[in-house]
């Protein structure tokens, strides 16, 4: 895409899931990441928290083109956030069984939406070609352990506890499959399930906790 109103008007369709604004961005974000005082875990970045930064040109140079990407999405009538992420606190399930982030999933929505994606330091999401994924509930050993975990057999009610607990939303690369990098500063719109959907979800996940490492990044 060569621009946001590209990146906001352009249809998916085709089997195209997700769409790129290329970009480059001056600023210190690291210098953004460092300032910020934040217990371990995910926090939400308010206008108050970036203003009180002590931040020379760049670092403030930095936040400005976060909050700008803020603006653009609001005028959309969205509801975008920025984060930090400082590590993950919740405990992780066995691999079988995980629904968290850094998992291959995809996202759902009961009505027409579209997940916004974009990371300003730190490392980046990736995604997964449709063709290159398996529904994690359809992986035998996969199946065996979520069937364990159900406490029941194949059938309606089975499929609904998928559901119920996401992992109906869950995927597995393929031998040899290839992700792909989401890249720092690109800005991403990305296919949802949901009702009239055009096209499959981007499957996709966040990247593994680097120690020492914070990520800041951009969701709608």
């Amino acid at each position: 895409m060569r621009d946001f109103a590209e990146l906001a008007g352009t249809p998916f369709r085709d089997g195209v899931n997700a769409l790129c604004w290329p970009r480059v961005l001056d600023g210190d974000f690291a210098a953004v990441a460092a300032g910020l005082e934040v217990p371990r875990g995910l926090t939400h970045l308010d206008a108050d928290l970036l203003g009180g930064l002590s931040l020379d040109q760049d670092g403030r140079r930095a936040v400005a083109h976060m909050q700008a990407d803020l603006e653009r999405l609001r005028g959309l009538g969205l509801d975008p956030v920025l984060e930090c992420v400082n590590g993950y606190t919740h405990p992780l399930l066995p691999p079988h069984l995980r629904t968290d982030v850094c998992s291959f999933h995809a996202d759902s929505a009961t009505a027409e939406a579209d997940t916004w994606l974009c990371t300003y330091h730190g490392a980046c999401s990736e995604g997964l070609p449709d063709d290159h994924a398996l529904r994690r509930a359809d992986h035998p050993a996969s199946r065996r352990a979520l069937l364990a975990a159900f406490g029941g057999g194949e059938g309606a009610a089975f499929e609904a506890w998928l559901e119920e607990h996401f992992h109906d939303l869950h995927y597995l690369p393929r031998p040899g499959a290839v992700p792909y990098a989401f890249g720092v500063f690109h800005l991403w719109r990305i296919a949802t399930r949901h009702p009239g959907c055009a096209v499959p979800p981007c499957i996709h996940r966040a990247p593994y906790p680097v120690p020492g490492q914070r990520r800041l990044l951009l969701i709608s």
